[in-house]
Parts: structure tokens; sequence; C-alpha cells
């Protein structure tokens, strides 16, 4: 049997009478950017994530960028960030001019451990960057305590994270501001690159649009020097079709997740671990085990695609030599970063295709 890492066609064959109508009518309109489109999905995106204002971007590296900006953090600054995630999530801040601060995650959910973050504030400190990694939710309580009693701003970093709540509540609303991404592989993801922010403070939406649309905030007037970041009205219009089937095709991958928990016995495999403040939508099912590259090898013979969520932490990433790190630093990150193995977690997956994964990693040796 041949099971792919992830694949799409389960969901486009049954969207598809829906996307092609929302092809046609943007192609018919022949109206490109900033549309109707674009101001639907805004609104109804707003509306899920529980938040007063959402603003379409061209990727999710520039919402988290763009919320940066909209913040006022810049040359000079810092911002805590998980040693464990992938790399634009440090990007965003380099490319305001401030500076990454890493923080070592907990080794059981994978996420920032906020025991530490305390520890890595300095009087340039002006924001918390917590990252939802592989749509696990972060703990959120102690995370908001910490950027209050500092006086500041969180910026969730909600790209794998579409949907997941933290004690009943949707991941993307806790801070002053979030980031989405829309890349095609996430729980919500256009036909292409894009992205948004959200928040619920006015002034901040209006700076992020202004800095995503060439720092405008009216045709020719350019109040701040910006960037080219705009959602298409064909992104839109595709993602407001999968917003209406979001929350069914999370609760498909949650019962993917749940056999794979239940069913996965092999006592050399350390399965994933759920707070009790958690419901993840499971964009990643990440495992871990010693011995990585034979279990990788085996799947793999047995034509079970598999991934790595990410072979190199960010401190130990050449183009950040800079920053001073060194191996040994975030141990937890290099931990996980050694012995991670991302399983097949699509939506479509059949009970047989999910069986015969159990089962190759139950005999494995």
């Amino acid at each position: 049997m041949k099971i792919p890492f992830v694949s799409f066609k389960p969901m486009e064959k049954e969207l598809d009478k829906d996307l092609r109508a929302a092809f046609e009518r943007v192609y018919t309109r022949s109206w490109y950017i900033e549309g109707v489109e674009d101001e639907q999905f805004e609104k109804a995106f707003a509306e899920y994530c529980g938040t007063k204002y959402c603003i379409g971007v061209g990727n999710g590296l520039d919402a988290l960028m763009l919320a940066l900006k909209a913040l006022g953090i810049g040359v000079g600054d810092e911002v805590i960030v998980p040693a464990n995630t992938f790399i634009a999530t440090a990007l965003a801040v380099t490319y305001t001019g401030a500076t990454p601060v890493l923080v070592d995650p907990d080794l059981k959910t994978f996420n920032i451990n906020p025991v530490l973050i305390e520890n890595a504030i300095t009087d340039r400190t002006k924001a918390i960057m917590p990252v939802h990694l592989y749509g696990q939710p972060c703990d959120m309580d102690p995370i908001v305590e910490i950027a209050k009693k500092h006086n500041l701003f969180i910026i969730e970093d909600c790209a794998q994270a579409h949907g997941a709540t933290y004690k009943g509540k949707k991941i993307g609303s806790f801070g002053n501001v979030a980031g989405f991404s829309f890349y095609p592989g996430k729980n919500l993801g256009a036909l292409g690159d894009a992205g948004a922010t959200v928040c619920s403070n006015e002034e901040t939406a209006k700076k992020v649009r202004a800095f995503g649309n060439y720092g405008s905030d009216y045709k020719y007037h350019h109040i701040y020097v910006g960037n080219n970041s705009r959602l298409d009205e064909m992104q839109a219009a595709f993602l407001l079709v999968k917003l209406n089937h979001l929350d069914r095709m999370n609760e498909a991958r949650r019962n993917i997740a749940n056999k794979y928990l239940e069913g996965i016995t092999n006592p050399k495999v350390i399965k994933p671990f759920i707070p009790d403040y958690a419901n993840p939508v499971w964009h990643i099912f990440g495992i871990r085990t010693e011995d990585r590259k034979g279990l990788e090898r085996y799947l793999n013979n047995k034509g079970i695609g598999t991934n790595k969520h990410y072979p190199i932490p960010v401190h130990l990433q050449e183009c950040y030599k800079n920053l001073g790190y060194h191996k040994g630093d975030f141990p937890n990150a290099e931990i996980i970063s050694e012995t991670e193995l991302s399983l097949p977690m699509y939506y479509g997956m059949t009970d047989e295709e999910i069986n015969y994964v159990i089962d190759a990693i139950n005999t494995w040796v």
C-alpha cells in the first residue's frame, strides 16, 4: 500500500464543484485585489477566530511581520520566540529590525515553556511570540500573565492551528494580534500562498492593512514605509469555501489522531501529549523515537510517507549564527529536532490506511 505524507485529493474531490464556482465567480467579475471576496472572507474569519478584525495578506510570514510592525516593534527591540519552530517565526522578527530571543520548548508539548520565558526578558524585550506548533495550543494563561506583568505585547503564531482551542477559546484571540498562514498544506489552505492577521484593536488593524498596502491609508497617500502583501480575490474565494468545512475537517483529523494514539503501542515510540487545556487540530502528528532514521527508512520502504519537523532548530541555522547561540543552548529543541518523525495526517485518510500505518509502526523492531 502507498500512503503519502499528505494528499489534497480527497478534500479537493469533495469541494470540487464549490471551488470551481468560486473561480468562475472571481474570473467573471474581473476584480482580483481588494474586492468583495476578500471582504467577505475577512469578516467570516474574524468571526471564526473570535476577533473583531481580519486583514488578508500574502502569506503567513507577512502576517507576523506586519503585525510586529503595526505594534511599533523594530530596531533595538527583542521578541521572545520558541527555539522549536519553523524559521518563519524568527524571520518575521528579523525583518522588522528587531532581534529574536529564543526559549527552549517543553519536551512533552513541543511548545514554548512558559516557566523559562521570564529568564529571557531584558529591558529591550517588547513582545512574546508563542507558536501553537503542529496545531497544539500553547499554555496561554501563564504567558498572558507574564506579558501583563512586564507590559509586553503577545503576537500569536497560529500558522498551524486554525480552529484549535485553549480552554474552549479559539487560539488567535489571546494576544494583541495573531498571524495565520493559508499555505496549501494547512488545515485551512488556499490554492497558493496566502495569510491573515487578526486582532481586536481597530488602530492595530488599520496599521496592519496600511503596512501591507505599500504603507498607504488611501490611494497614493503613504504614511509608512510599507510592503506589498495583500490577499488576492481568488485565494479569498477559495478560502471562504474551505472555511465553511473547517470544523468538520478538523474533527476528521482528530479522529485520525485518536486512532493513532490508541493504536500505536510500540514502546520505542513516544506519542504526542495532549494537555487538559488543549483541543488540538493536528496539522502535524509528530511522534518521537531515538532511532528516527531506522523508523523512517522502515516506513518509507512500506510505502508510508513521512516528514521531519524540524531537523535543524532555529539556533543552529546558518543564517542565525549572528545571534551567538551554540549547540547545547536549547537541549529540548535539539532533542526534538533529532527524534521527531511526522506521520501521514490529512483529511480523507481511510481506516484501512490509518491501520496500515499503525500496524507498520507496531511491527517495527
